[in-house]
């Protein structure tokens, strides 16, 4: 059980750095939690929100959707991640960013649609 959702808690959302950053983003918690519901599987989210150090360690892009606290990178319990991939665009083919890695799927709830591979 979560604290900020039935399936989510604060603590997943933290930069791993440790620094305290720790927005939850009620539309991305929404997104995640239909993704849940859809796949009836456990949802691990690998990195959420990234302060700009952290960004910069990682090697993440300098206008990166993590700082804003508006995305995720998931890994869903027995689903591929191109299968993850698959299901957030038919779901959301006019909005949000969805990047396709081999380990993992990127979802953010920027206003617009972006797509790629990674």
């Amino acid at each position: 059980m979560g604290d900020v959702s039935p399936h989510f808690s604060r603590k997943e959302f933290a930069c791993k750095d440790g620094c305290g950053f720790t927005a939850v983003d009620v539309e991305l918690l929404d997104v995640l939690e239909a993704a849940r519901t859809h796949f009836g599987a456990a949802i691990t989210l690998d990195c959420a929100c990234r302060c700009a150090k952290h960004n910069a360690e990682v090697g993440g892009v300098p206008d990166s959707q993590h700082l804003q606290g508006i995305a995720a990178d998931i890994k869903v319990a027995g689903y591929s991640p191109a299968v993850v991939a698959d299901y957030f665009e038919s779901q959301y083919p006019n909005k949000y960013g969805v990047g396709r890695y081999s380990s993992f799927t990127h979802i953010d709830v920027r206003p617009g649609p972006a797509r790629w591979n990674g």
